[in-house]
């Protein structure tokens, strides 16, 4: 079954099976959005900001206070590393918050799934005839169209957060309330940012994950393979159930001639049974079969002196067993009379021939 669109056509109308979804999932193909990993990298940024960034930029600030103090200039270097050390302290959290933010972000997409070959590079992606094709296909075209819309969207909804009076009013007031009203409004934009990605994100999501199971759609050949696959090939099947049937028969007419009786309908139906009052307490049903079988069991019981016994209600309720196993119950009596009047038949055969 081929994956991916190469099959992509009027006849793949079927769903997906679970297992051509887990077969695909095994080759790494799972639905993944890329724009809901940006928005949990941007969110887990944003929150590490909010947490870190007061306390740590404090401690930046402080420094710079220190560097733009300094009189000796022997001592600016010392001041200028400790002013480095500050700003990658301040850094560290939101990046380490954005790398962990983007793993687990992917990892719950694709359900843990880790692939190591999909991290071994790949010669033909540096092809730069096949990077054009990329580009300037139908995905690229419509990829490019999804960045505009993204970009409208974003862009509008910054528009409709700024506040272009609050920022006229604004010029007007004291340096430390400017501060504070510039920070209200940078929140502002950040949570519209966020609102904004956040429905890109899920919109992405859905569109991802329609498309490949649209990719991952199956048609009515695939769905025979597999089912061939799965449950064997039915014409092997077939041949293997007659090999046994043939085997069964040949076990079953080489155990006639060893039966103590063979009980018929008397031309439908035919059931050997053989007893040994030595070693088993019930007659044990050795050979069993309807028409063209029953004649064969008949003819292999006149050919070694098998007694042939008709009753049709006992046979018929005999076959219905499996072969190899003892006579139950409810049939003893009716068994029991048949071998009693076919042990009389050779006892008096035996006197016969004796006098």
């Amino acid at each position: 079954m081929a994956e991916g669109g190469a099959q992509e056509g009027e006849d793949r109308t079927e769903a997906a099976t679970p297992k051509r979804l887990e077969r695909a999932r095994e080759q790494g193909q799972v639905p993944l959005s890329r724009e809901a990993v940006g928005f949990a990298t941007l969110l887990g940024a944003t929150l590490a900001a909010a947490f870190a960034l007061p306390l740590l930029g404090m401690h930046w600030l402080r420094t710079m206070r220190d560097l733009l103090s300094v009189a000796d200039p022997g001592g600016t270097a010392a001041v200028a590393l400790n002013l480095l050390r500050a700003a990658a302290l301040a850094l560290l959290p939101v990046l380490a918050a954005t790398a962990l933010a983007a793993i687990l972000a992917t990892m719950a997409q694709t359900g843990g799934l880790v692939r190591g070959k999909a991290l071994v590079p790949d010669a033909s992606r540096l092809n730069p005839i096949a990077a054009l094709k990329r580009l300037f296909g139908p995905k690229g075209l419509a990829e490019l169209l999804k960045t505009l819309m993204k970009l409208g969207l974003v862009g509008l909804v910054l528009w409709r957060a700024v506040d272009l009076r609050g920022l006229q009013a604004a010029l007007h007031l004291p340096a430390g309330a400017l501060l504070e009203e510039a920070g209200r409004g940078a929140l502002r934009l950040l949570v519209a940012m966020l609102g904004a990605f956040a429905l890109i994100a899920a919109l992405d999501l859905g569109w991802v994950r329609w498309q490949h199971h649209r990719q991952m759609r199956m048609s009515r050949q695939d769905m025979r393979e597999e089912m061939r696959e799965s449950e064997g090939d039915p014409q092997v099947k077939g041949r293997l159930r007659r090999l046994r049937e043939s085997r069964a028969r040949r076990r079953m007419l080489a155990a006639v001639p060893k039966a103590a009786v063979v009980i018929t309908n008397p031309t439908h139906y035919a059931v050997a049974l053989a007893y040994d009052q030595a070693q088993a307490a019930a007659p044990r049903l050795v050979a069993k079969g309807v028409d063209a079988m029953a004649a064969r069991i008949r003819a292999a019981a006149e050919e070694h002196g098998v007694p042939i016994v008709a009753s049709p209600p006992l046979a018929r309720a005999l076959y219905r067993l499996e072969t190899d196993t003892e006579i139950p119950p409810e049939h003893w009596q009716a068994v029991a009379e048949i071998i009693a009047y076919v042990w009389r038949l050779r006892g008096q055969a035996g006197i016969r021939a004796g006098g």
